[in-house]
């Protein structure tokens, strides 16, 4: 097909939500509140186990190597929509817009992968708690989570090598908030076949095995449960992955809703409204959800706290 007669698009405009002009006040309020949140819940929680000993152990080195990416995965987003509210055509280079495609790619790949690796630490724990020092070895901890970055940063690079080589000719406007497979893939005058099978075949080997060493390491985990005699016992051991349980439910429920669907089902409107959920509640949530679920982390905040009610 001969592209000579077509302009090259050299920047995007995303109309967010600038089709509900009603609600933008109230939508930038609430959206800088849970931005601020996320920002000091997620720093919040790197600094409190940072200087805290007590959590220097390889569950929080996990945990806090989970804030930073939300933290990160969040401002990718959240910052640039916030100034887009006001903006009367929000504009976005193509490189910006390529930029924020590979760095938010790389982040939610991350977390995913992040979360399989926290499984598996409770796995460990839980039905081998004697070998548990000599497993989770600080070297072993380093490398996992190097591994999760490599793995994360290599993904979102293919996936954006696939998508930008594509030509955009039709519109230069984007029905979302930042720059998103499906609605790239509706500008585009290429034949996208490839493209969504790649990201199928990508999304589901990525998904599916974080979820499958998940759903391993807590089948494992249950059986160790069910053979402690003691309520207490089991209770105590259950307590320990309630936190990391709902965090995986919320973050693989809403990405495998949003990606692994046919294309013709897709709705830009109901797309937007999972995409709020899943770049910027997401990230707030995961911080708030570890504080008022865990033990340690609710005794470290308060400790923190005596002490600086005494200081003053």
């Amino acid at each position: 097909k001969d592209m000579s007669n077509h302009t090259t698009v050299t920047e995007f405009i995303l109309v967010g939500f600038g089709d509900h002009p009603e609600l933008l006040c109230l939508l930038f309020m609430v959206f800088l509140v849970v931005y601020m949140i996320t920002v000091f819940g997620n720093l919040g929680m790197i600094l409190l186990i940072k200087i805290d000993s007590h959590l220097h152990t390889p569950m929080y080195f996990f945990l806090s190597n989970l804030s930073l990416v939300d933290f990160c995965y969040s401002s990718v987003i959240a910052p640039n929509m916030l100034v887009n509210f006001w903006v009367e055509n929000p504009v976005i280079s193509f490189n910006g817009c390529a930029t924020q495609f590979f760095f938010f790619g790389s982040f939610a790949g991350i977390e995913g992968f992040l979360l399989a690796v926290m499984a598996y630490d409770r796995y460990v724990a839980i039905c081998k708690p004697l070998l548990y020092a000599v497993i989770m070895s600080p070297h072993l901890n380093v490398l996992l989570v190097l591994a999760t970055y490599l793995a994360g940063f290599l993904n979102a690079a293919i996936h954006t090598g696939f998508t930008f080589r594509l030509s955009f000719c039709r519109s230069n406007v984007i029905n979302h908030f930042f720059c998103d497979t499906p609605p790239l893939l509706k500008l585009s005058c290429s034949d996208t076949h490839i493209n969504e099978v790649v990201i199928f075949a990508f999304a589901s080997f990525n998904e599916l095995s974080c979820l499958l060493i998940i759903l391993i390491s807590y089948l494992y985990i249950l059986i160790a449960i069910l053979r402690i005699h003691s309520a207490e016992g089991r209770h105590k051991a259950f307590s320990t992955c309630a936190s990391h349980l709902m965090v995986v439910t919320i973050f693989f429920g809403t990405i495998l809703f949003m990606y692994l669907r046919p294309s013709s089902s897709y709705s830009m409107d109901q797309d937007k409204v999972v995409s709020v959920f899943y770049t910027v509640v997401i990230p707030m949530l995961n911080p708030l959800i570890y504080s008022l679920r865990n033990k340690e982390v609710k005794a470290s905040l308060g400790k923190i706290f005596k002490t600086t009610w005494q200081d003053k």
